[in-house]
């Protein structure tokens, strides 16, 4: 089974340039206490969401979500190849349908996070998401990475991708997952600028928690991802860079059930 969902023509306005590269970080062996934990304390876990029972009495909760990237990778690094652009076009034109079909037959509703750039040009699949009951959340403008933009030009484009989604979906985003789950020092403040409700970009925990920024409780709700529950790791193809998949379906599969296994046994909760 292909699942090619970690999956734009490049648009003329993408916001400001990428920052400058930042000046040479000190030495790590140089840090003082202070400054170590002044760099982890930036953002960090709080207090434990999970609740005391899981609607239904389930025993354990999972969380399905998709990143509906296409295009946007290649675009991002600057790689206008057709070959690249027509894999990107595979996973509006032939993944999504199997997706939402597979989602329909059991009744399972699930998160897709789509870059801006996506969405607009894939419409008419953010509209089938949409008729279809899933959630559309916030996957960035292009696919960028956050940790390599200054404040002013990450907040723009991540205020522009939540217009263009609002648009196009014709409800408001209220949660995000950073394109390759990077943050920069200014994503949980922006984020709440935002009034977003929730994140699911980062790996404290398997269950849900509360983000807290600079020791301060933030309201947002983290869902946990983790990259072996994701399927780019085991099946990411690029011919010239020489990375190739490293597993079948049903290794991957088995590795899935084994982190399931281990949530329904604690009562916890996976995604």
């Amino acid at each position: 089974m292909r699942l090619p969902l970690r999956l734009a023509v490049l648009f003329a306005s993408v916001g400001p340039a990428l920052a400058q590269s930042p000046s040479p970080s000190p030495a790590p062996w140089s840090l003082g206490e202070e400054a170590v934990r002044e760099i982890v304390g930036r953002v960090r876990a709080g207090r434990d969401l999970t609740p005391k029972q899981w609607p239904g009495g389930a025993r354990v909760a999972v969380g399905l979500s998709f990143d509906f990237d296409n295009e946007t990778i290649p675009l991002r690094d600057g790689n206008h190849s057709v070959s690249q652009m027509s894999q990107g076009e595979y996973g509006a034109r032939a993944g999504l349908p199997r997706v939402l079909d597979l989602l329909a037959r059991h009744r399972v509703a699930a998160s897709f996070f789509v870059p801006a750039v996506s969405g607009l040009l894939h419409e008419a699949e953010v509209k089938r998401i949409v008729a279809a009951g899933h959630e559309i959340g916030l996957h960035g403008w292009i696919h960028e990475r956050n940790s390599q933009l200054d404040a002013a030009t990450e907040r723009d484009l991540l205020t522009r991708s939540r217009d263009t989604l609002e648009r196009l979906a014709g409800r408001r985003p209220v949660g995000m997952r950073t394109p390759s789950w990077d943050y920069s020092p200014h994503t949980i403040a922006i984020a709440r600028e935002l009034g977003l409700l929730y994140d699911s970009s980062l790996m404290a925990d398997d269950r849900p928690y509360e983000v807290v920024a600079a020791g301060q409780p933030t309201g947002i709700v983290e869902l946990p991802v983790e990259w072996i529950l994701d399927d780019a790791p085991y099946f990411t193809m690029d011919r010239f860079a020489g990375i190739r998949p490293t597993m079948n379906q049903e290794e991957v599969l088995a590795i899935w059930k084994g982190e399931f296994d281990v949530a329904q046994r604690e009562g916890g909760s996976t995604s």
